[in-house]
């Protein structure tokens, strides 16, 4: 409501929940006088790629721990629900100084990488592949299927909607981090909507109705996402719950 009123009717002394007079103006100034255009565009690239590499990344690693059989199987599965326990921000040093030697700063790069290993993803998708019956397996295997290739067309078909929940997920996870791209993006060729929106008030001063614009927009395509996939989004944080707790 805040953000289709005027700077003037947002700070009078009557305020009221509905604006008087609904205008676009707001929308329209933070659209035209900001890099907001260039924040969704850094977002939804970064996000999606993150998305998609965290599913292939986790799909492989999961296949292997729950169906090949190889040396130190169970000291890196220990290791994987270990690591649940650390917080992310426990890493953010380690991680900024490494970003740093490879040259990954301000750069999508150094935003993607750090993001890229998420070992709940990887443990729910093992507990879902463990209870495919070994024969499928055994019959791909006989006819001449090698791992990946048993992967792909068995075991992802499969648990196609849980590995769908989890990408919507982990998407909405890299959109929403605020943390790392603050640290490692200083420029607007990097910046994402969650640090974007922080540079508003620096801009525009204090107008509350140019903030809620763009705090609006940046929630704007979030929300439309959930409310596409709510059963999916809502089954994956269930199961991620679940792994953490």
């Amino acid at each position: 409501m805040t953000s289709l009123k005027s700077d003037t009717e947002v700070v009078s002394r009557t305020p009221g929940l509905f604006p008087k007079a609904p205008t676009l103006e707001p929308y329209l100034y933070v659209i035209g006088r900001s890099s907001i255009v260039q924040w969704y565009i850094n977002s939804v690239g970064t996000s999606a790629i993150i998305a998609v590499l965290v599913l292939v990344m986790s799909v492989c690693c999961a296949y292997a721990l729950s169906q090949i059989q190889f040396p130190g199987r169970r000291v890196i599965y220990g290791a994987l629900i270990a690591s649940v326990m650390v917080p992310s921000e426990a890493l953010i040093i380690n991680h900024f100084v490494l970003m740093n030697s490879f040259g990954l700063i301000n750069t999508w790069g150094g935003i993607i990488l750090p993001q890229l290993v998420v070992p709940s993803v990887i443990i729910i998708l093992k507990q879902f592949f463990d209870q495919i019956p070994k024969e499928f397996r055994e019959a791909a295997m006989l006819d001449n299927a090698g791992h990946l290739r048993t992967l792909w067309k068995i075991y992802v078909p499969m648990n196609w909607g849980v590995i769908t929940a989890l990408g919507i997920t982990t998407f909405i996870a890299a959109w929403n981090n605020f943390l790392w791209p603050f640290l490692v993006a200083t420029s607007d060729a990097t910046i994402t909507i969650p640090v974007g929106i922080t540079q508003v008030r620096d801009v525009f001063g204090v107008r509350f109705a140019k903030d809620m614009a763009a705090a609006v927009l940046a929630g704007l395509p979030v929300a439309i996402l959930y409310l596409l996939f709510q059963k999916q989004i809502t089954r994956a944080i269930m199961l991620s719950a679940g792994v953490k707790g």
